[in-house]
């Protein structure tokens, strides 16, 4: 879907440190409130309320979420896009 791997993407999750702001089901210690909880992802029809969920902008977000919305508080992590696409492949199978 994505043309990532999601075992990489649980990884990369970890890495970037995801963990510090969500809740993301099947990561250790990834059970922040800050941001909203990534569970169901696959089934949800907006990202971050502003994208319509497609792993294009799924991508797009994890890439530079400020680029796509100047109001978000998620920050520019500076992930790549095969991370990105990683990431996007792990969120995919929470559905």
């Amino acid at each position: 879907m994505t043309g990532g791997d999601p075992t990489r993407g649980r990884t990369a999750i970890s890495r970037y440190g995801c963990a510090t702001c969500h809740t993301i089901p099947g990561i250790r210690g990834a059970d922040a409130l800050v941001g909203p909880p990534l569970t169901q992802m696959a089934s949800r029809s907006y990202i971050a309320g502003v994208l319509p969920n497609t792993p294009d902008n799924m991508i797009r977000w994890i890439e530079n979420p400020p680029q796509v919305d100047h109001l978000t508080v998620m920050p520019n992590l500076g992930v790549s896009e095969r991370d990105a696409r990683d990431i996007a492949g792990y969120l995919y199978t929470l559905k």
